[in-house]
């Protein structure tokens, strides 16, 4: 009897230790399944914000008309679009020839002035992509409502080509000239805040067929060699 009580005893033994076993192996194979999926979520989570950054966020001025792309200067009822890059010497001619005049005709209630910033010239700001930053310091300015001012005092010391442009400091640094000094357009400025909308801005300019810099459109009609007079003449025929 004593044997076999042995035995029994020795086989609840032999069981006891298959299913404690079995609950290590269960739990390691858990463990292990949940130090994966924590892994994989860690690293979806940093590739994501990876990707974000290299992207860069789209920012939309809340101020910006015309699908987003324009600052609008003005509210008379001849629309006048003017897309520029403020590296460009025929756009920085062209503000001097006749930006008074428009400026006049909207402060007038004539014309309604839409500003286009786009950046088609990068390449000739030595990798410093200057027409990129400036476009979106642009859109910092008009959200605090003070695009004109920005735009004005940019081209008054636009870069020539093939420099390394203004540094964000140095726009910074004119945006006060101006009394343009808030802290969320220095840190717009500062961060890019504007730049992925910029270079959307420049993307529809290409969309809509356009190649360069000033083009000027009065009533949704483009002037070649956009001079003053015909400016004027153009502005007079639409306004009937």
């Amino acid at each position: 009897m004593s044997s076999g009580k042995n035995r029994a005893a020795k086989a609840r033994q032999i069981v006891a230790e298959q299913k404690a076993a079995e609950r290590r192996r269960t739990v390691t194979l858990w463990t292990s399944v949940g130090v994966v999926l924590v892994l994989f979520v860690a690293g979806l989570i940093g590739y994501t914000a990876l990707s974000g950054q290299d992207e860069g966020k789209l920012v939309i001025p809340s101020t910006a008309v015309d699908e987003g792309t324009a600052f609008a200067v003005g509210t008379g009822p001849v629309v006048v679009d003017v897309y520029e890059d403020f590296m460009c010497p025929a756009c920085g001619t062209f503000e001097t020839a006749s930006g008074p005049t428009l400026k006049q005709l909207a402060d007038s209630g004539k014309i309604t002035i839409r500003f286009h910033p786009v950046a088609i010239l990068d390449q000739f700001s030595n990798g410093t992509e200057y027409s990129t930053r400036a476009a979106a310091a642009s859109a910092a300015a008009a959200q605090e409502g003070r695009f004109t001012e920005l735009h004005d005092v940019l081209y008054a010391n636009r870069p020539e080509e093939n420099s390394t442009g203004l540094s964000d400091a140095r726009i910074i640094e004119l945006a006060a000239s101006v009394g343009l000094t808030s802290d969320t357009f220095v840190t717009a400025v500062n961060e890019g805040t504007y730049k992925a909308w910029a270079t959307q801005a420049t993307e529809t300019f290409s969309k809509r067929d356009f190649t360069g810099t000033p083009t000027i459109l009065v009533a949704g009609q483009q002037i070649e060699n956009p001079t003053t007079e015909l400016l004027t003449e153009a502005i007079t025929k639409a306004a009937g």
